[in-house]
C-alpha cells in the first residue's frame, strides 16, 4: 500500500526525467497563439461523407501539431446547411463567433480589443496550383466579405513525394525502402504523375516527380488529367524510353475529381493506379505550415494560449 510520500517499501520510484541544459533541451510544446486566426481548410469537390471524413483528418493531424488551433472546413461546392457548409458560410460564421467572444470578454470587465489582421487563413486542399479552383475559391472568400488570407496550393514539396512513394508502395507498385536490396515483382519502371489544372499545374507537379524519381530510381513524367491525350502521350514516351511496366501515381488529394476520372485515365495508359494523397500526415502538417507561413509566425511565436 502506498504511503503519503510515495510507494511502499520495496517497489520502484518513477523519478521526473530532468530536463536537459543547452541546445540539447528539447522544445517547449507550441500552442496557438492568443487570438490567431482561424485555418480553414478550403475542400474542393462534391460533399459527401468520405471527403467530409478526409478533410477532418487532415484538420486532426494539424490540430495535433498545433495544440489549440481553430480549425474549421468549408466545402467550396457546399451549401449552409451543418454536415457540409459552404466556404463562404464558415468563413462569416468564423468572423461572427470571433467577434462574439471579444465582446462577452470586454462584457465580463476584461480589458481586451479584438486583434487586428485576418479573421481566417484560407488554405485550398489542392497538392497543385489548379487555376480555376484556386479562382472559385478566391471568389467565396470575396463573397464572404471578412478579412481572410487565401494561401497557395499545398505543393510542390518533398513531403508530397514522400506521400507519393508510400501510396505506390500501399499498391506493390514500389518498393518501401530504398535501403533494402529488394525487388517488387510488380513494382513499375515508369511514373505517370497525374495532376488536374492545366499546364501550370502540370509543371509544379513535375517538380515533385523529380524529387519522387530520386527517391525511386525509375523515370518520373507529369501529366494533365483535365487533358485530353495527356495521360496518353506521356505513357507512349515511358515505353518509348523503354519503360514497360508503369503505374499511374495521382497527384491528388482526392476530392478534386471523380475516381471514374483515374480509372478511365489507367485504362488508357494500360497501367495500374495508386490511391490518391488522401488524408496522408503529410497533407496536414502542409496545410499547418502555409497557415503559419501566411502569419508570418516562427516556430518561437507560435506560443501563447488561443481565445475562446
Amino acid at each position: 500500500m502506498s504511503s503519503p510520500t510515495g510507494p511502499a517499501s520495496g517497489l520502484p520510484v518513477r523519478m521526473p526525467r530532468p530536463r536537459q541544459p543547452g541546445r540539447h533541451r528539447r522544445p517547449e510544446p507550441l500552442v496557438a497563439p492568443e487570438g490567431a486566426p482561424a485555418l480553414v481548410l478550403a475542400v474542393p469537390g462534391t460533399p459527401s461523407s468520405a471527403t467530409r471524413g478526409l478533410a477532418d483528418e487532415v484538420i486532426s493531424i494539424a490540430r495535433s501539431e498545433l495544440p489549440g488551433l481553430d480549425a474549421r472546413i468549408g466545402h467550396l461546392d457546399g451549401d449552409d446547411d451543418a454536415e457540409f457548409p459552404s466556404l463562404t458560410a464558415v468563413l462569416v460564421r468564423t468572423a461572427e463567433e470571433r467577434t462574439a467572444r471579444f465582446e462577452q470578454a470586454r462584457a465580463a470587465g476584461l480589458d481586451v480589443k479584438e486583434p487586428e489582421g485576418p479573421v481566417a487563413v484560407v488554405v485550398p486542399l489542392l497538392a497543385g496550383p489548379d487555376n480555376a479552383l484556386l479562382r472559385r475559391i478566391r471568389q467565396a472568400v470575396m463573397d464572404s466579405k471578412i478579412a481572410a488570407e487565401l494561401t497557395d496550393a499545398l505543393g510542390p514539396h518533398p513531403l508530397l513525394a514522400e506521400a507519393l512513394h508510400v501510396r505506390l508502395s500501399e499498391a506493390g507498385l514500389a518498393r518501401a525502402d530504398r535501403a533494402r536490396l529488394f525487388t517488387v515483382a510488380t513494382a513499375a519502371d515508369g511514373i505517370i504523375l497525374a495532376s488536374v489544372g492545366g499546364e501550370e499545374a502540370v509543371q509544379a507537379a513535375g517538380i515533385t516527380g523529380m524529387l519522387l524519381a530520386a527517391r525511386l530510381a525509375v523515370p518520373v513524367i507529369a501529366a494533365a488529367l483535365d487533358e485530353e491525350g495527356s495521360i496518353a502521350s506521356v505513357a507512349e514516351q515511358l515505353r518509348s524510353s523503354g519503360s514497360q511496366q508503369l503505374a499511374l501515381a495521382p497527384y491528388l488529394i482526392g476530392p478534386e475529381i471523380e475516381a471514374s476520372v483515374l480509372e478511365e485515365a489507367a485504362k488508357e495508359a494500360g497501367c495500374s493506379t495508386a490511391e490518391p494523397l488522401g488524408p496522408y500526415p503529410a497533407i496536414g502538417k502542409l496545410a499547418l505550415a502555409k497557415y503559419t507561413t501566411a502569419l508570418g509566425l516562427s516556430p518561437q511565436q507560435v506560443q501563447g494560449t488561443p481565445v475562446r
